[in-house]
């Protein structure tokens, strides 16, 4: 995952993969964690731990995409 926040997007990969059976292992790895989970999820491997408001957007770009690279937090005032 490339923000890891309330964890429901994970929780629905983590779903969709025991549709195919249930898997021996899984690890998660997410470019930035930024905390405020619903959900008792956790991250393997992190990039960043970001400490960003509620109701914020954590923003990834990366230079292949966007000719930008950085992390970039959004407020409603941005």
């Amino acid at each position: 995952d490339d923000v890891l926040h309330t964890g429901r997007s994970v929780r629905a990969a983590l779903d969709a993969l025991h549709d195919f059976g249930r898997p021996t292992v899984v690890r998660l790895g997410v470019l930035i964690d930024r905390g405020g989970r619903e959900l008792p999820i956790a991250a393997d491997f992190i990039g960043q731990h970001v400490q960003a408001p509620e109701g914020s957007r954590v923003q990834v770009r990366l230079e292949e995409n966007d000719d930008i690279e950085g992390v970039f937090i959004l407020t409603s005032e941005s």
